[in-house]
């Protein structure tokens, strides 16, 4: 085994390694009981300066984007808070999805553009 390779394997370990720890300190805040469904309800910021039926912007779980970058991105693009943003990808990646913004279509387009340009799924919905 080379050097190089050596190393690779040992950055990888440490990236899981930090990558459970942050899960461990998740779980530590959430207990098992804690009702995700009653999270979301509270985190989705109502948009009702705008006239139109509302819709909803839905964030997928995946395999490839890190939660730092998932909650960056909400914070950057939604304006949500650091915190608010945590939640929302702690929730994602424990249901597989979830409602991140309710707004008419019009103001949701533009952000869902700017999260599927950065490589997250997100889709909206009636």
């Amino acid at each position: 085994m080379d050097f190089l390779y050596t190393k690779k394997i040992i950055f990888i370990i440490c990236i899981k390694i930090v990558f459970l720890q942050k899960i461990e300190i998740h779980q530590q805040m959430f207990s098992n009981s804690y009702d995700f469904d009653e999270l979301e309800d509270v985190l989705v910021a109502e948009d009702d300066t705008h006239t139109g039926e509302p819709a909803y912007l839905i964030v997928h779980n995946d395999d490839h984007n890190t939660f730092d970058w998932v909650v960056q991105c909400f914070v950057d693009i939604l304006d949500h808070s650091s915190e608010q943003a945590e939640q929302l990808s702690l929730i994602i990646h424990s249901k597989g999805k979830a409602t991140v913004k309710t707004a008419p279509k019009k103001i949701l387009k533009p952000l869902r553009r700017g999260l599927v340009d950065r490589g997250l799924k997100a889709v909206i919905e009636d």
